[in-house]
């Protein structure tokens, strides 16, 4: 009987607070997100609890279920009226324990038993259920990838088949008779623009968007006469360009050619202090910032209520008007105070300027200018700005190495006359002026000053030994192929320019290959760095010696360049050469006459027989002596030509 009672009062009495207790848990662990962590710890409690409390409760049993079972009963009826649910009620301190340790006795074995094996198999669950969870997320995160992928590549294969669609429907290159309407009125230049767009968006992917019935080279000529009659190029420089870049770069670089660079001005470091400048001018209202990060002193100029070349300040000489890309020749040159440089195109004085800045007046610079029209504004310049280190020359850049001295000097800056194909935003002239004759004439004039400019730097120099080539064209003709040929030339090297942005030099163009150190070269282009087109070389002088072959070839290149330019000059130099050749004449006529004497008996075949051996045995001494004398030769060539340029500047003298 004790065992009914007891299972009854268990099913009644101790039902309610064992779901308090599993609840409370459960409420916790679904905020925290851990159920199954959180029921494991009281069943722990409980079973101590149990173990410890067996004996007496089995001893309460024995001596009061009536009454237990009595005041149960009164209890739940009461709190039932009290709150209306039986099971969710509270009870009394004694009773409440007593239940507690009836339900605790009576489910102790089975609970026991069941709370141990379900800890087991949560223990082992938890291992496999994180493992399990691991791999599908995985697996999951997998199929997610697979999901994008395939979506992306049906994107791409949609998007190609709209371009197809719309290359196929909209779009097909002009027949001969309509280039032949076209050509006999005015251009239509919406029809221009858009044909050379569509060309364009055809060559950047033209497998796919390909003109029915056009090979590539016909969309090509056909996007060349485009741009020609569009923006107004000759032929020879859309070929070149075509050559640097591809369609869609060349597009931008177009586009960047019709717009102006943005002005900027050079702080004069010698008067002032760019942070000085910019209050003043600001309150002068001029619109402007700092040039950018790899300039200390450069300052761009957006707007100007007042002109800014004609301010109180760049009268004083605080600062120069001067383009972003004439920096860099000067901040790769790196002058240092109390040295010895020479500008070989100095006017009108920006970079000359520039470097007196950075030697703070120290040293000695030599500017040269060969056009004397450009003198006036170059000496202006270095009073305005306040230089009083340099020294102005009119010379032939080509000729200073005799003027100055060879290996006389520690720096040179080169910025040689150029094609212009980098400022063409600046003269649209340059546009259809310029032809492959020209440009040949410009690298041949480049690489003669260059190797002047070699021959004037000392190797042996503490601080110096450098030389900078710098040119404002994009042809590779004047730039790469001028270095390249003085590597051939001198000992020289190529370093780095000390600038972090910029382009590298090409190593290949096309059929060329040049030295693999030309990847040390920089350029500049007006779409990627908004300035004009430019190239800048750093060369190294590494020894002071020549080779005898060069001296043989250069001795060869000036006489031979020397006839274009002067044929006056080099009519009456050559009869001064050719006074020292009569002694071999001399010489050999009474061996004629000899001959001549002795033969008169003689046949005339003979005569003309031995003639031909005498003047066969005569040549091979000439070609000798020719070669023996040869360094003779150009010394008595170049001191004619420096007293007859001595003669016609005295003369002009005396007519001023």
């Amino acid at each position: 009987m004790v065992l009914t009672r007891s299972k009854k009062r268990v099913a009644k009495s101790q039902t309610p607070p064992l779901k308090r207790k599993a609840e409370k848990p459960q409420a916790l662990a679904l905020k925290k997100g851990g159920a199954k962590s959180q029921k494991t710890p009281p069943l722990k409690k409980q079973k101590k609890e149990v173990v410890e409390e067996d004996p007496s409760e089995n001893d309460d049993e024995e001596v009061s279920d009536d009454a237990a079972s009595t005041d149960v009963e009164s209890e739940e009826s009461d709190d039932g009226e009290e709150e209306g649910l039986g099971s969710s009620g509270f009870f009394s301190d004694d009773d409440g324990e007593e239940n507690d340790d009836d339900g605790e006795e009576l489910l102790g074995d089975d609970f026991l038993e069941g709370s141990g094996d379900e800890e087991e198999h949560s223990d082992s669950g938890s291992g496999s259920d994180s493992d399990s969870d691991e791999g599908d997320i995985e697996k999951e995160s997998k199929l997610i990838d697979e999901e994008e992928a395939k979506e992306e590549e049906d994107a791409k294969a949609e998007l190609l088949d709209f371009n197809k669609e719309a290359g196929d429907d909209s779009f097909r290159l002009p027949t001969e008779e309509e280039l032949e309407e076209e050509a006999r009125g005015p251009p239509d230049l919406p029809l221009l623009q858009s044909r050379i767009k569509e060309i364009v968006r055809a060559l950047s992917n033209f497998s796919v968007l390909r003109p029915n019935g056009a090979s590539r080279k016909d969309c090509v000529e056909q996007l060349k006469s485009d741009i020609a009659s569009y923006y107004g190029y000759n032929s020879f420089l859309i070929g070149a360009l075509f050559e640097l870049f591809p369609p869609v770069e060349l597009m931008e670089l177009i586009e960047a050619f019709e717009k102006q660079r943005p002005t900027s001005i050079r702080t004069n470091t010698l008067k002032t202090r760019r942070r000085d400048l910019a209050d003043v001018l600001l309150n002068r209202g001029v619109n402007l910032d700092p040039l950018s990060k790899w300039s200390k002193v450069g300052l761009v100029v957006y707007d100007s209520q007042v002109p800014i070349g004609a301010t109180p300040e760049y009268l004083a000489g605080f600062y120069m008007l001067q383009g972003a890309s004439s920096f860099l020749p000067v901040m790769a040159l790196a002058p240092q105070e109390n040295e010895r440089i020479v500008d070989v195109a100095a006017a009108p004085g920006g970079k000359t300027t520039y470097v007196a800045a950075l030697m703070k007046n120290t040293g000695l610079i030599f500017a040269n200018e060969m056009k004397v029209p450009r003198l006036k504004s170059l000496t202006a310049n270095l009073h305005r700005m306040g230089v009083t280190n340099t020294i102005v020359c009119n010379y032939d850049g080509r000729e200073l190495p005799k003027v100055l001295g060879e290996k006389s000097v520690d720096r040179v800056l080169l910025d040689a006359p150029c094609s212009g194909t980098g400022v063409i935003s600046k003269d649209e002239s340059v546009k259809v002026s310029k032809s492959l004759e020209q440009i040949r004439k410009f690298a041949h004039l480049q690489k003669q000053l260059l190797l002047a400019a070699i021959d004037m730097v000392d190797a042996t120099s503490k601080t110096g030994g450098y030389i900078v080539y710098s040119t404002c064209s994009l042809m590779v003709a004047e730039n790469e192929a001028v270095i390249d040929y003085a590597l051939k030339k001198r000992s020289v090297q190529l370093v780095k320019t000390g600038l972090d942005f910029g382009q590298d030099g090409f190593v290949r163009f096309r059929e060329h290959r040049f030295h693999p150190s030309l990847n040390k070269t920089k350029r500049f282009y007006p779409h990627v760095h908004n300035m004009d087109g430019f190239f800048v070389a750093k060369l190294k002088k590494m020894s002071n010696m020549k080779q005898a072959s060069e001296d043989d070839d250069e001795a060869l290149g000036t006489v031979d360049e020397a006839d274009v330019p002067s044929d006056d000059d080099e009519a009456d130099v050559p009869s001064e050469g050719m006074e020292k050749q009569p002694s071999v004449p001399k010489k050999q006529q009474p061996k004629k006459t000899k001959e001549s004497k002795e033969g008169l008996a003689k046949s005339k075949e003979s005569k003309k027989g031995k003639k031909s051996k005498s003047k066969k045995g005569e040549d091979p001494p000439k070609i000798k002596k020719q070669r023996k004398n040869r360094t003779e030769m150009r010394m008595e060539i170049s001191q004619a030509r420096e007293e007859k340029r001595r003669a016609m500047r005295e003369k002009s003298k005396e007519k001023q």
